[in-house]
């Protein structure tokens, strides 16, 4: 969610490379990135009509919008904001046991809108207190692991619960740490990674557009990872291609 959607699409263009098109269906303030003609994110100039900060945020398809809020509220998780219609389908923000933000949407998904086969362009990451905890939340919430064909797997690796869609790895929850420093009143959240060519010229380009590198924890650090946050506060993070 952006503050200006040109501005947004001129920072994060020349960062990540990507090229946009309009999300027509979702009107006029919506545009979806692409990257090698894969979606990749979509951007939407909303953060002053909602009231919230300028982040990304992930949004979880769903079958029932009102079901997943239910769900949501049963385990004493919050629904922020909606189920409201937006063009095709239900959108809603949420926020788990602890407080991490994401979304849901309910309606048709956008056409080529699923992971690569092998290697997603970009992947999340939730950094909270206990990954099988919030696994549970999620699961029960989302419906992961529930058998169905087009349904996601949760595997358990080295204290991570890593989730996969086919063969791609999409989203990993982490225990312990929050941030860089572990600190218990920040609250934990999802983080979006970013695959760039180059780490080194993503950094330099956002700097010079505003931007600007944040506190980045020692795991990414070691793997070449670097955080950046945008000109309005987005915060995320590179790596590079393997």
């Amino acid at each position: 969610m952006a503050r200006d959607l040109s501005a947004a699409q001129e920072f994060y263009g020349a960062v990540l490379g990507w090229t946009f098109r309009p999300a027509t269906r979702l009107g006029k303030e919506f545009s979806v990135a692409m990257r090698d003609g894969v979606p990749i994110a979509g951007i939407g100039a909303l953060a002053h009509t909602l009231q919230i900060a300028v982040s990304w945020t992930p949004y979880f398809a769903v079958d029932d919008a009102d079901e997943t809020a239910a769900r949501i509220r049963e385990r004493m998780g919050t629904v922020a904001v909606g189920p409201l219609a937006f063009g095709t389908g239900r959108a809603a923000l949420a926020a788990d046991r602890d407080g991490a933000v994401f979304g849901f949407w309910e309606g048709e998904v956008l056409p080529d809108w699923t992971a690569t086969e092998g290697s997603s362009p970009a992947w999340i990451e939730l950094r909270t207190r206990n990954a099988f905890d919030a696994a549970i939340f999620y699961g029960e919430v989302l419906g992961w692991a529930g058998g169905r064909p087009d349904c996601c797997e949760v595997d358990y690796e080295d204290d991570h619960v890593v989730l996969r869609q086919g063969n791609s790895i999409v989203a990993r929850l982490s225990s312990g740490g929050v941030e860089a420093a572990p600190d218990p009143h920040v609250r934990p959240r999802w983080h979006v990674y970013f695959l760039v060519d180059d780490v080194e010229a993503a950094v330099r380009e956002a700097e010079r557009l505003g931007g600007s590198v944040a506190p980045t924890p020692e795991a990414d650090a070691a793997a070449g990872r670097v955080t950046l946050r945008d000109p309005d506060g987005g915060l995320f993070t590179v790596a590079a291609h393997e």
